[in-house]
């Protein structure tokens, strides 16, 4: 297997030296570990010893502590650095100009997941603006995207549904690193930003995380397993339903279903293609939070058979297809707020489309849904091309 050297890694590795002197500010969690499994505080600590003066957490925290949607977290310190730690999911969602006081550099080491509503990409947005206003330094230390860089799956995101889901006009799985989402940033946004981006050693764009030779490590509460990233960009669309979406459970995403629904049923009435390189296996769980807490659940579990053909979106489409028909009295959208949303539906700030949703309702087929995805995949896949670090 190759070994990745992610951007943390060339910082350990000699890239800090062109740091001395300069006051720096972390943004990450408990993801953000080098290959050796050192945090990134610890590198950038022990390395430039006092430089580090803050460090900032996004949703879920900076330990990874907390919960979903509008689950805030408290700011609070290091005891051991005596600096501040500052949540960037707190009663603001963008650094205010007192956290960057006295920083030179906003060093950015967060792991995504590969999909358009994973919130990290929004948090460094919101990093990028304020540090173009303030005059900072931004160094994004890159990592890999879990589902590779070649496979896009899923319709782009509309502009007036742009939210802290939905950041820019992505489609779900959008085959892009930080690193490269924060250089579309910078110039769809014309922010003007300092931006550096310590690109890895060793990653292609072909590469799904098992071939990359790094540890997974949860990047949020509910992102337990490489299963679970692969399942996301399309099981996410749950949580704009009254489906549980696995929350509550040890396999979130993976595992999803109601106490009305039918799984004989929805198996019936699925279009083929939904299982192209999974496996769906009836399953009943108890949440023990969330939606259906403590209430018995008939649902599935998917299991991955072939992550190299199976394409989570088209296949929660499906799902959701057919649980529509089937159980047109029990299925609900959820209502807001959802992210700080409160008059949108979730479920059109999730799909990042009301017609998709409006599709849904009708009744339209799979193959009408999927064939309006297609050409403007087509027309992101040569728009990305300029704002590629790997080949």
């Amino acid at each position: 297997m190759e070994h990745v050297f992610t951007g943390l890694d060339r910082i350990r590795e000699g890239e800090w030296k062109n740091l001395k002197r300069y006051n720096l500010g972390l943004l990450a969690n408990q993801a953000s570990l080098d290959s050796k499994l050192n945090t990134a505080r610890e590198v950038i600590a022990r390395l430039l010893p006092g430089q580090l003066r803050a460090l900032f957490g996004p949703q879920h925290g900076y330990g990874g502590e907390d919960q979903d949607n509008m689950v805030e977290t408290d700011h609070s310190s290091d005891n051991v650095l005596n600096i501040p730690i500052y949540s960037l999911y707190a009663d603001t969602r963008e650094p205010l100009v007192h956290m960057f006081d006295g920083l030179d550099v906003l060093i950015i080491d967060l792991q995504d997941v590969g999909t358009r509503v994973y919130t990290f990409a929004s948090t460094m947005l919101n990093c990028l603006r304020a540090a173009a206003k303030g005059g900072k330094k931004v160094l994004v230390l890159d990592r890999p995207n879990p589902l590779g860089g070649e496979i896009v799956e899923g319709n782009l995101l509309k502009a007036e549904l742009y939210s802290f889901v939905g950041p820019y006009s992505f489609p779900m799985r959008h085959g892009l690193t930080m690193g490269e989402m924060a250089r579309v940033f910078d110039h769809v946004y014309k922010l003007g930003c300092d931006l550096e981006i310590i690109s890895m050693y060793g990653w292609r764009r072909e590469m799904l995380w098992n071939e990359t030779g790094l540890r997974w490590i949860m990047p949020s509460p509910n992102m337990p397993f490489l299963e679970t990233a692969l399942v996301y960009p399309g099981q996410v669309i749950w949580e704009g339903t009254n489906l549980s979406e696995g929350r509550g459970t040890c396999r979130p995403f993976e595992i999803f279903g109601a106490p009305w629904l039918d799984p004989d049923v929805i198996k019936r009435g699925l279009d083929p293609v939904a299982t192209t390189g999974c496996y769906l296996q009836e399953y009943t769980f108890r949440p023990t939070y969330h939606k259906w807490e403590g209430e018995l659940c008939r649902g599935f579990m998917i299991h991955v058979l072939d992550p190299h053909i199976f394409r989570p979106c088209s296949t929660s489409i499906a799902l959701m297809k057919t649980v529509m028909a089937m159980h047109q009295s029990n299925f609900e959208w959820k209502k807001p707020p959802y992210e700080y949303e409160y008059k949108k539906k979730p479920i059109d700030l999730i799909m990042g489309d009301s017609s998709l949703r409006r599709d849904l309702e009708s009744g339209a087929s799979l193959t009408l849904i999927m064939d309006k995805w297609r050409a403007d995949l087509e027309s992101f896949i040569r728009w990305r091309r300029p704002y590629l670090l790997y080949s």
